[in-house]
């Protein structure tokens, strides 16, 4: 049998790797969880890692791609319990740093989890964080949809790991595939980003920030992923979404 997960980025020394497992699924509802792992040489960063009900299958899955002592960093881009909820069952099998919104530490008990002193507690502005010959930055992106949110960029492999940015929900399993045609596409983001995203001003600025970075994939926490001409697209509809306060009534 193969290795679980889809191969997103891979060279001599540096792999990307993502994982959909799904945490919540109810008659005709459907919503696919992906994960993400980044290996540099031996060391690892495992991103939004999902609720305890996916532990144990992703944590087979990680294992196939680096032993589990090399994991040396797990990132929560938010607090949702489909990213942070298993943080007390990964605090028991390895001997990570956890990475997230200084705004959200003290909510991380309400998972189990303790031990705090093992917690790098991102401020607001973001950070940068150097991880082999490259580096990971902690890209602001607060109020959508939380108020203490990051996402993710990988210098090497130019993906930008964006949490319930580019989110979609949709009754077909992700099945790592990737975005195909935008236009068709939208009908199944604009929902969830009208709800869950505070304002277009919000987003324009979230834009703007990404657009000096050079991105070639933009990779959810939920849905497809963006590549190519999708990710320009994807933007470009961004900054014209009314959403949030902007549709109060």
């Amino acid at each position: 049998m193969g290795k679980k997960g889809k191969i997103l980025y891979n060279d001599a020394t540096h792999k990307c790797v993502m994982f959909s497992f799904d945490s919540e699924e109810s008659g005709d509802s459907f919503l696919s969880v992906n994960q993400y792992l980044i290996v540099q040489n031996n060391s690892a960063i495992l991103i939004d890692p999902g609720s305890e009900a996916v532990f144990d299958e992703l944590l087979e899955a990680v294992s196939e791609y680096v032993d589990v002592e090399n994991i040396k960093f797990i990132f929560f881009s938010h607090q949702d319990p489909d990213v942070s909820g298993s943080i007390a069952q990964w605090a028991m099998v390895t001997k990570a740093k956890f990475i997230l919104s200084s705004l959200w530490i003290r909510f991380m008990s309400h998972y189990g989890f303790m031990e705090f002193d093992r917690v790098i507690a991102l401020e607001d502005s973001g950070a940068k964080l150097n991880f082999g010959d490259e580096y990971l930055k902690f890209v602001p992106a607060h109020f959508l949809h939380s108020p203490g949110n990051f996402n993710l960029y990988d210098s090497r492999s130019k993906i930008l790991f964006s949490g319930d940015i580019g989110a979609a929900i949709s009754k077909i399993p992700n099945d790592y595939k990737h975005v195909t045609d935008f236009e068709t596409h939208k009908e199944v983001l604009e929902g969830f980003h009208k709800r869950y995203m505070a304002s277009n001003k919000v987003l324009k600025s979230w834009v703007k920030r990404i657009e000096k970075l050079d991105v070639v994939i933009i990779a959810p926490q939920h849905g497809l992923i963006f590549e190519d001409k999708n990710v320009k697209e994807f933007l470009e509809w961004l900054k014209s979404l009314e959403c949030g306060s902007d549709i109060l009534k």
